[in-house]
């Protein structure tokens, strides 16, 4: 299979720069894999597509303000974006400019509130670092951090609650799961009211997930590794669904890849804390998920794989054509598919 294969044309100037007014009323694009229709509705029509019993899985990870900008002793501007929490307050850091941030070099950050340390290089050209401060990390990267919002955004975003899901709890990720922005807390409490049970998963999204695939072959690709975890509260009520016969349906392809990382061959999940690296694409049979939530995503990217396993490669690129004849809006603050 070529990555080729899950090629289409993007006119740029449908790529969201800036996340519309109102949550819910984001387009909703909706696929019947059994009709192989196409409907066009808004995206808080959702709840007409959900039945009692059903159980929507959200990823309630939050994304942290982890691009910071410092000095060097020597003065000159440097650039970090924090990956991932290695242990205390050593990170795995993306650093620009890369060939001026070696081991041993000290930086300054906000004024002196934080310093760090370059400890190592490690794979992929990333640094391991020592942070250093008094207080509190998370609350120091409030104040000095910005969000790092994906590389095809260029606008700046004046409301950081709006790259955040409503629901967001755990501090992790690097980048939002995006297909949660759709969501209100109106929307949410209607669904709950119309017996939809509602489990979350956490799944801190690492920067990999902008990461282009770079092999002919996909099946050459090698998947970042991500850091999740499920508690038994959620866990039982994925398994009621399943043991009911009613639909687990995931909120975006983060949710999605851990339910198929941690679900038996009858679909049932426990409670499980790990790293995953899956990579769905056509050809993989799911376990657990019934349906799925999500955005439109980047051409030949891990994403639209994923979405073609569970929909079919014609059928997805049929959609994603349409929905650039209907000037739908792409990526991460854009409209919304539901495959059901």
């Amino acid at each position: 299979m070529q990555v080729s294969d899950f090629n289409y044309d993007l006119p740029e100037e449908l790529i969201a720069q800036v996340p519309i007014k109102q949550r819910d009323e984001s387009r909703l694009m909706v696929l019947d894999r059994q009709k192989q229709t196409i409907e066009h509705k808004v995206f808080k029509d959702i709840i007409d597509y959900l039945e009692p019993g059903d159980c929507l899985v959200r990823n309630n990870t939050k994304v942290i303000p982890a691009r910071i900008y410092g000095k060097k002793e020597t003065g000159a501007n440097v650039e970090f974006l924090l990956l991932n929490n290695i242990e205390g307050d050593i990170w795995e850091c993306i650093v620009r400019p890369g060939n001026k941030l070696h081991v041993g070099v000290k930086v300054i950050f906000g004024d002196g509130v934080l310093k760090a340390e370059i400890l190592d290089t490690m794979p992929g050209g990333t640094r391991k670092v020592k942070f250093y401060y008094d207080g509190i990390f998370n609350e120091i990267l409030d104040k000095i951090g910005l969000m790092p919002l994906p590389p095809y955004i260029h606008e700046e975003l004046n409301d950081r609650d709006r790259y955040q899901t409503v629901y967001a709890k755990y501090d992790g990720s690097a980048a939002a799961p995006t297909a949660g922005l759709h969501f209100t807390p109106e929307l949410l409490e209607k669904i709950e009211a119309k017996g939809v049970k509602i489990a979350n998963v956490t799944l801190h999204v690492g920067i990999g997930t902008f990461r282009p695939v770079k092999e002919e072959k996909v099946e050459d690709h090698e998947m970042h590794s991500e850091h999740f975890y499920i508690k038994e509260e959620d866990v039982e009520k994925i398994n009621d669904t399943k043991k009911a016969g009613k639909r687990v349906i995931a909120v975006g392809t983060t949710s999605c890849r851990v339910l198929e990382t941690i679900a038996d061959e009858n679909g049932l999940v426990k409670e499980t804390e790990g790293d995953t690296q899956i990579f769905i694409y056509p050809g993989y049979k799911f376990k657990c998920l019934d349906g799925l939530i999500t955005n439109f995503h980047l051409p030949q990217s891990t994403l639209l794989m994923l979405v073609s396993a569970l929909a079919g490669r014609e059928f997805i690129l049929k959609a994603y054509n349409e929905a650039v004849e209907q000037k739908y809006r792409f990526f991460s603050f854009g409209d919304a598919m539901f495959i059901k």
